[in-house]
């Protein structure tokens, strides 16, 4: 019998403070979830695992494809899934041509020129037949921060509890849509300047009934709190940071509640009600992307651009500043991931060396090193996409339409090397039997027949 929707979201909110609890006590154990739900960047754990999806694991154009759709504009958003329905970001160009603008902030490269206004939207798509059930314009804007060859003016991805659906667009404004697609409150942040104008992507998260927002970027930079039904700020908080995509995570330690942001000067942990400072700890570099990962209690965060780097902290009796403490388990100076974020199933963490076809496997309580990194035969283009695990299997997804699925275990042998006729930079999402892929033209629903 299946549970009414409603009961469902909270059955799944009770089974992830669970998990989390569980985690903390027994570092291996495999948590339990609710099936149906990716309703989240990186997944109902925010870990890129749906422990009850049970996806396939050979597809290409003529096999396994439910049913594949265009999407309208471009975006890399990554799809969430709830219900009967998935969601997604998007950005449109409209209107006439105008003259072609690039962006002249510093250090700019790889830039496209701007020649239309766009409509940034949510749309919301049925899961059983790929029909589009409602597209909301949110906002007619100028991308004033250009254009980029890789890049998308929609890179954020939406969060949902079920019964509102939260969609950041930076620059362009938060949104909170109900499941119906009517705008229910909209907040004005303000102008992102983001580093070489490389557009913006944090993605927003919830816990309880507050809605946090990393806002990192060469300006003033903050982390807020909002009430999720009025969009009333609880706090704001200012950091001393400079521009981040990382997108936060919620953690309970100590009997805490913390949200905790991954950024260049410092990784810091603050409390979800108040926003004080609970902890901060130095060891990155800049550009951070990726977004950190929860082992019980041992928080691993890590970036690669001009240097690579990743820490993993103890959180239990974290306090102050932790650079150069016991606090600080382990340490990585290579093999460190750039754009997409690890991965953490059972006791091991899979990560992409900066943004190369290279996977590595690490014992995240030690850091070190199981096996030699493996190159994943043939995806031959970077790879923006987090990796993500289902059913004992993990599924890695290149730009150049290829995604290797390799087995979960210790030696982590290729099961299937699918490709699909489209550019892929947005992350998978998994619910039941199906696998959903957003490309820069199509969204996939694949699942065996």
């Amino acid at each position: 019998m299946r549970m009414p929707f409603l009961n469902l979201v909270r059955h799944f909110a009770l089974c992830a403070l669970l998990c989390i609890a569980t985690a903390a006590e027994r570092p291996t154990a495999r948590p339990a979830a609710v099936p149906n739900s990716w309703p989240q960047w990186r997944g109902p754990l925010a870990n890129g695992v749906s422990p009850e999806a049970n996806p396939p694991a050979e597809w290409s154009e003529a096999k396994n494809v439910r049913w594949k759709i265009a999407l309208p504009g471009k975006g890399h958003s990554s799809p969430i899934v709830f219900g009967d329905r998935i969601v997604v970001m998007t950005a449109e160009p409209f209107g006439e041509a105008q003259k072609p603008v690039f962006d002249s902030a510093p250090g700019v490269h790889d830039s496209v020129p701007v020649t239309h206004r766009y409509q940034y939207s949510v749309l919301a798509i049925s899961r059983s037949g790929g029909r589009v059930l409602w597209k909301t314009v949110v906002r007619e804007d100028w991308p004033h921060e250009g254009g980029h060859t890789t890049g998308s003016p929609a890179s954020g991805s939406p969060v949902t509890d079920g019964q509102f659906i939260y969609a950041n667009f930076g620059s362009r404004g938060l949104h909170c849509l109900d499941t119906n697609g009517v705008i229910r409150w909209q907040k004005d942040l303000g102008r992102m300047q983001t580093l070489h104008a490389h557009g913006e992507g944090s993605s927003p998260v919830l816990h309880g009934d507050t809605l946090f927002v990393n806002w990192d970027h060469e300006g003033e930079s903050f982390l807020y709190a909002f009430n999720q039904r009025t969009g009333a700020q609880r706090w704001k908080v200012a950091r001393d940071e400079k521009t981040s995509w990382s997108t936060p995570l919620i953690v309970e330690q100590d009997g805490k509640i913390q949200v905790i942001v991954s950024a260049t000067k410092r990784v810091r942990g603050y409390d979800v009600a108040t926003g004080a400072l609970l902890w901060e700890c130095a060891g990155l570099t800049d550009n951070v992307v990726a977004s950190p990962v929860n082992y019980g209690g041992l928080l691993i965060a890590g970036n690669s651009y001009y240097t690579q780097a990743m820490v993993a902290l103890r959180l239990a009796g974290a306090k102050g500043d932790l650079t150069g403490t016991t606090n600080v388990v382990w340490s990585l100076k290579r093999l460190t991931p750039y754009v997409s974020s690890p991965l953490l199933y059972d006791d091991t963490l899979y990560h992409l060396r900066h943004n190369q076809n290279v996977l590595v496997r690490l014992d995240p309580a030690t850091g070190k090193l199981r096996g030699e990194p493996l190159r994943l035969e043939g995806i031959r283009d970077f790879i923006f996409a987090s990796p993500v695990g289902a059913a004992g299997r993990i599924y890695v997804t290149g730009r150049d339409g290829t995604t290797v699925v390799l087995r979960h275990d210790r030696d982590n042998a290729t099961l299937a090397v699918n490709h699909l006729d489209d550019s892929f930079s947005a992350s998978a999402a998994l619910a039941d039997r199906e696998l959903y892929l957003r490309g820069e033209r199509f969204l996939y629903c694949l699942a065996e027949k």
